[in-house]
């Protein structure tokens, strides 16, 4: 069987976690903060905030820049519903939007008309590996007075007019799930530019302390611990030959799969990170029996859009790409240790599925 995605574990990382293990040191310690600082300079941020998932990174983000009940935050349902559960947690309201039919981002001209006085920020998610168009999301956010919240989990090195995920936002989230282009096993980041911003994340992560037993504010326990961090700086260092890898993958596919299958594009101002390498077929349901039979692992992302989930429905909601893409979209293999042969399988495969 090909499988769809898996962590990328070598003997540098399971050396990593031994030395940390026979330290004795498990919680919080200097390799956070080496990963902090290492993770911030890799995406171009000025702080780096390491916290146990990326969800945490989405609800300590929120917490620390005061959003609460009352508030708005616009964000797209075509994604996985961490971001607006985060949006929830806080006590705010998310407000949905659709996405570009193309790119699968929020769509910028939606997100205007959805700007009401409660609005307090708009959460762009850069799906797939694909940043939202930030140039365009960054004036409009100007414009209307409200922050810019970057859901980053999927886009570790990914750009936008030459600018890196989570270096825009007034706060950008990132995941290290195992399924992610990098993986500490859980935990996320938070990244930011404003020192105030960063301060009070540290405090939110460890029970609301700005030193042992001295709390400033309520908080919570979102802290990373030195095994993942052990894990994050040897993935880390690892992630650009990755991605290197995942675009020569996806450009492969790129040039030799049929247009029929409804290939992903990719914006001219943009580098995509291909976390998934998703297509939209008219007819799903034959290309996923093509897949299944050739034993090729792949999946939807995502069946039901969020505001489609019971937590959020009753609101009349008009998203007609969103609701589309959720019955055309498929996500095939394009993890970085696919083979040669394995490429050519899955290309014959999905060719034959619409010939």
């Amino acid at each position: 069987m090909i499988i769809l995605s898996r962590p990328q574990i070598g003997e540098e990382e399971i050396r990593a976690v031994t030395e940390v293990l026979e330290s004795g040191m498990l919680a919080s310690g200097s390799r956070v903060q080496t990963f902090e600082v290492a993770f911030a300079e890799a995406v171009g941020a000025q702080h780096a905030v390491a916290v146990g998932s990326g969800t945490a990174a989405l609800h300590v983000g929120l917490m620390a820049l005061g959003i609460g009940a009352g508030d708005e935050v616009i964000v797209p349902s075509f994604t996985f519903a961490a971001s607006a559960n985060s949006v929830r947690m806080v006590g705010a309201d998310p407000v949905f939007v659709d996405i570009d039919r193309y790119d699968y981002t929020i769509h910028v001209d939606a997100i205007e008309p959805a700007v009401t006085p409660k609005t307090k920020a708009v959460m762009p998610v850069h799906l797939y590996g694909q940043m939202a168009p930030m140039d365009e999301i960054s004036e409009l956010a100007s414009a209307t007075g409200i922050d810019i919240v970057e859901d980053a989990a999927q886009a570790h090195l990914a750009e936008s007019s030459g600018r890196l995920a989570g270096s825009i936002g007034r706060v950008g989230a990132f995941s290290f799930y195992p399924t992610k282009n990098m993986t500490t096993g859980e935990g996320g980041m938070i990244t930011t530019f404003d020192p105030d911003v960063a301060e009070r994340a540290r405090w939110l992560r460890n029970q609301g302390m700005a030193e042992r037993y001295v709390h400033r504010i309520i908080g919570i326990n979102e802290r990373m611990t030195e095994i993942e961090a052990a894990i994050g700086l040897v993935q880390l260092a690892k992630l650009p030959d990755w991605t290197k890898r995942r675009r020569e993958i996806a450009g492969i596919y790129r040039s030799r799969l049929d247009p029929a299958l409804g290939l992903p594009k990719e914006r001219v101002d943009a580098v995509h990170v291909y976390h998934q390498y998703t297509l939209a077929p008219l007819d799903r349901d034959r290309v996923r029996a093509a897949l299944r039979d050739a034993t090729i692992g792949h999946d939807t992302y995502y069946p039901k859009a969020t505001h489609q989930q019971e937590p959020y429905l009753g609101a009349n909601h008009q998203l007609p790409i969103t609701e589309e893409m959720t019955e055309r979209v498929v996500s095939i293999p394009v993890r970085p240790d696919l083979i040669d042969d394995e490429i050519e399988v899955i290309i014959e495969t999905l060719n034959g599925a619409v010939s």
